[in-house]
C-alpha cells in the first residue's frame, strides 16, 4: 500500500457468515454490532482481512485516481446505527458530487460539463450501452442507428452563431468530433401539394409562395414573432401554437405542412404543440437544417463519454436506479436496482418526469406528471445498392396521405396515414455508406405492441413491417426487391431500453422547463426539460448543470 494511506477496521465479534457480496456467503448475519470501516487516500491493490474465515475485500481503486476523503461505510453498519434500512447493499460506494440518471444524450452533455469544471459526478445507465433514445447497436454484422434519422440545428465548420456552436463550446469539443454533413433535400408531401426544403430557409420560403400565393406575407410576419420569441427562456409560460399561426395563416393546409415534421420530430402533444417548442423546432429543422455523421450517432456518443472519462467523470452500465431515497424535501440517495446505494449532493434525472417521481416515491409520488402516449414503429430496410440508384434522392420525406394531418395516438396498431422515410444515404457525404438504408417511421398504438405474447410479438412486427412499406411506396420508388435484411423496433422496444412508460419518445405533454422538481436538490434534463431534437436534448443537460449545478 503507498505511503501516506491511512485506514483504520473496527469490528466487534461476529460469527463471519454474512450475505454480502464481500463475504460469499448470502446467509443472514449474526453479527452483534459492526462499526465503521473507513479508507483515506488512494491505494493501487486489492486490501483484504479476514475474521473467523469470512474475507472482507475492498474495492480497487486505479492508481492516479486519488480519493480524498473516500468513505467505504458498512451498509452492515449504517443499519445497526439507524441510518437505513436492512436490505440494502452491504458497502457505500464514493458519495458524488452529483449523480445524473441515464447516459443518453443529455445526461452524457450534463456530465462532461460537470467534470469540466472538477465536479465529482457519476453517470448512471440501466443498460448495457448508452445513448438512451438515439443509441447504436449491431445486428447480423451490421451497424444499425436507434432514433437518430438526422441532427437538426446543422450548421458549417467554423460558425459562430448558433445552437450548434453554441453546444460544442460549452463541451469544449471540436467541430470534427461531431463530423456532420448536411442533408441533400428534404420534402413534406402532402395530397394537395409537396414543399421541398433544405439546410437555407430561402428554399421553403420560395416553396411556399409559390404553393400559397396568398399566405406567403402572413408566413413572413410568422417567421418576424419566432426571429423575436425568446423560447430558451427558462421561466416562460405556455401557448398554443395553433392559436399563433392562424393569427397569421389563414390556410389550413399549410398550417398543418408546417407542422407535420416539427410534430414528428418533437412534438409530444397531439394535435398542437407549446409555441415555444414549435419556435425551437422551426429554426432547428427549417433555418438550420439536418445534418448527419458519416459513422452515425456511434460517433458521438463514443466521443462524449471518451471526453467524461478523460475529464475524471465515472460512468456505470448495467446500474438501473429503483429508487430515490428523499428525506425533508430533499433527495439523499439512490437505490440501484441490485440494492446498492449511492449518496450524492444533487440528482440530475434525464429518465423523464413521470418516471423520475415514481422513482422518488413508487406508492405515493409528491408529484404526478403525466406521462407521454406519442409513440412510433420503425422499419428499417437494409439494400443492396443506394436508394439513389433507384431514383430516391431526398433526405427525409414527411408524409400525409389523409386530408388532413392527423397527430394523435392511433386507434390502430400504426397509422398508416402518415409518417416518415428517411435515407441515411443521401447526406452530402464524399464516399457511399456501406449499404443502403430506408427508414420508415410511423404513429404506433402503444398498448397494442406492450402488451402481445412474446409468440405473436414477432409475427405481428413482421406483418406491420409489411405495411408501413407498401404505405410509404406512394412517395418512394420500390425497393422491395433490394432488401437484404430487415429490422423494426416498436414502443414495446423503446420502453425496454428507455423505462418511458408507454414507450413515449418525446416524453410528457407537461415539461418542465426549469428543470426543477419538488426536491430541491433532484433536477431534470432532457425531453422532459424541454428542449428538442439531440442537440436540444445535449443543450437541456449542459443549461441544467449551469443553473443549478456548477454553484
Amino acid at each position: 500500500m503507498p505511503r501516506g494511506t491511512n485506514f483504520g477496521v473496527v469490528l466487534l465479534w461476529g460469527c463471519g457468515i454474512c450475505r454480502s457480496e464481500c463475504f460469499g456467503c448470502r446467509q443472514r448475519p449474526k453479527v452483534s454490532e459492526i462499526l465503521r470501516f473507513q479508507l483515506t487516500g488512494s491505494f493501487g491493490h486489492a486490501f483484504s482481512w479476514s475474521l473467523r474465515g469470512a474475507r472482507l475485500c475492498l474495492p480497487i481503486l486505479k492508481p492516479g485516481k486519488p480519493a480524498p476523503g473516500v468513505s467505504f461505510t458498512s451498509r452492515r453498519s449504517s443499519w445497526l446505527l439507524g441510518e437505513t434500512r436492512p436490505g440494502r447493499s452491504e458497502f457505500d460506494v464514493v458519495h458524488y458530487d452529483t449523480l445524473i440518471i441515464g447516459a443518453g444524450m443529455s445526461g452524457l452533455s450534463a456530465g462532461v460539463r460537470l467534470a469540466y469544471y472538477e465536479k465529482n459526478v457519476c453517470i448512471l445507465e440501466r443498460h448495457t450501452t448508452i445513448g438512451g433514445l438515439n443509441s447504436f447497436y449491431r445486428l447480423r454484422k451490421r451497424n444499425y442507428d436507434v432514433g437518430l434519422h438526422a441532427i437538426t440545428n446543422y450548421a458549417e465548420p467554423g460558425s459562430k452563431g448558433g445552437p450548434l456552436s453554441k453546444l460544442l463550446r460549452q463541451l469544449r469539443m471540436k467541430w470534427e468530433d461531431f463530423d456532420l454533413r448536411p442533408q441533400l433535400q428534404s420534402l413534406i408531401a402532402f395530397p394537395q401539394c409537396n414543399l421541398r426544403f433544405n439546410n437555407d430557409v430561402a428554399l421553403l420560403v420560395e416553396e411556399i409562395a409559390a404553393a400559397f400565393p396568398g399566405q406567403i406575407d402572413g408566413f413572413r410576419r410568422l417567421m418576424t414573432v419566432i426571429d423575436q420569441h425568446d423560447a430558451l427562456n427558462l421561466e416562460r409560460s405556455s401557448s398554443s401554437a395553433r392559436s399563433i399561426l392562424s393569427e397569421h395563416i389563414s390556410d389550413p393546409l399549410l398550417i398543418d405542412m408546417l407542422f407535420c415534421p416539427l410534430m414528428f420530430y418533437g412534438s409530444a402533444t397531439p394535435h398542437d404543440m407549446d409555441f415555444n417548442q414549435f419556435v425551437i423546432m422551426f429554426k432547428s429543422i427549417f433555418y438550420e437544417g439536418f445534418g448527419r455523421p458519416f459513422d452515425g450517432i456511434r460517433l458521438i456518443l463514443k466521443r462524449l463519454v471518451r471526453h467524461f472519462k478523460a475529464l475524471g467523470g465515472h460512468l456505470k452500465l448495467r446500474a438501473g436506479v429503483s429508487e430515490i431515497i428523499q428525506k425533508d424535501g430533499q433527495a439523499r440517495a439512490v437505490v440501484l436496482d441490485d440494492g446498492t446505494e449511492i449518496t450524492a449532493n444533487n440528482i440530475l434525472s434525464s429518465a423523464g418526469a413521470a418516471e423520475t417521481m415514481r422513482l422518488v416515491d413508487p406508492a405515493r409520488p409528491v408529484s404526478r406528471p403525466t406521462p407521454g402516449d406519442i409513440s412510433f414503429v420503425e422499419s428499417i430496410s437494409v439494400l443492396d445498392c443506394e436508394p439513389a440508384a433507384l431514383g430516391h434522392h431526398d433526405t427525409i420525406v414527411f408524409f400525409n396521405d389523409a386530408d388532413n394531418f392527423h397527430y394523435e395516438r392511433p386507434q390502430e396498431p400504426v397509422d398508416l396515414r402518415s409518417g416518415i422515410i428517411c435515407s441515411p444515404n443521401n447526406f452530402d457525404y464524399s464516399r457511399p455508406l456501406e449499404d443502403g438504408r430506408i427508414r420508415i417511421t410511423a404513429l404506433a398504438e402503444p398498448d397494442f405492441w406492450i402488451n402481445l405474447p412474446e409468440d405473436e410479438y414477432q409475427a405481428r412486427k413482421m406483418e406491420w413491417n409489411d405495411r408501413i412499406i407498401e404505405s410509404a411506396l406512394r412517395h418512394i420508388p420500390d425497393f422491395r426487391g433490394h432488401v437484404v435484411d430487415t429490422d423494426v423496433f416498436t414502443p414495446r422496444t423503446i420502453r425496454r431500453f428507455t423505462g418511458h412508460v408507454n414507450g413515449c419518445v418525446y416524453g410528457a405533454p407537461e415539461k418542465f422547463v426549469n428543470g426543477l422538481t419538488p426536491l430541491r436538490n433532484l433536477y431534470l434534463c432532457g425531453t422532459d426539460q424541454g428542449f428538442l431534437g439531440i442537440v436540444g436534448a445535449m443543450l437541456s443537460g449542459i443549461t441544467i448543470a449551469n443553473k443549478y449545478l456548477l454553484k
